[in-house]
């Protein structure tokens, strides 16, 4: 699980469009996770985004789009730094049972303490929902295509069979997802050797089955 660039081109595809880079746009997001941090998704509003960026509505529209869109903006700009997290967490294991083990690991903890990502899922999951879904896409798209490209590239590593990881990967990522969104389970999740039990027991089969 390394080569971090290549996440960022799967995630621009997954997107649909090339993530916004520029400064102005770059000021916007940064409005834009303060006050969801602030006052959640359902009291916030693109008016109020724009005022915190000190821009007009318009332009809001015109460089980002919606609040759908600012939302979904957020989130994955989000999701390109905790990529590279994981990557660093991952990169020194020897194999890529251990990789999928400390990375599952290392994504929970992440997305459970994250500010943004973390106290939204408390406070509105029904919101979030959307945002982590299929029905709106770009964000577990994203997740389900940074995996594969990790398991396709540890394939070839470790001398494995080429075989198309992407139905393993979309799997492990709607686990994942499920934790987030319902962490009420007969698992216990609570510490990380827990989740480490879990992942070895549960997600490394999926690996071979595929």
């Amino acid at each position: 699980m390394s080569e971090p660039s290549t996440s960022e081109a799967l995630l621009a595809t997954a997107m649909a469009q090339p993530p916004p880079s520029d400064a102005l746009s770059e000021q916007i997001l940064d409005a834009a996770r303060e006050q969801f941090m602030t006052f959640g998704l359902r009291r916030s509003t693109v008016d109020d985004v724009a005022k915190r960026a000190k821009v007009s509505r318009v332009t809001v529209y015109r460089r980002i789009g919606n609040k759908d869109s600012l939302v979904s903006a957020c989130l994955l700009r989000e999701y390109r730094r905790f990529v590279m997290d994981v990557d660093d967490a991952v990169a020194a294991l020897p194999t890529m049972e251990d990789r999928l083990v400390e990375g599952f690991v290392a994504v929970l903890q992440h997305i459970r303490e994250h500010p943004l990502v973390g106290g939204l899922l408390k406070l509105e999951p029904e919101i979030m929902l959307p945002f982590l879904t299929l029905e709106s896409g770009p964000a577990l798209l994203a997740m389900r295509e940074y995996l594969a490209d990790r398991l396709r590239h540890a394939q070839r590593a470790e001398g494995r069979p080429e075989t198309d990881p992407t139905p393993v990967a979309e799997l492990m990522v709607r686990i994942t997802v499920s934790f987030l969104l319902n962490p009420v389970s007969c698992f216990e999740l609570d510490d990380d050797e827990q989740v480490r039990a879990f992942a070895r027991r549960y997600l490394v089969p999926l690996i071979s089955a595929g």
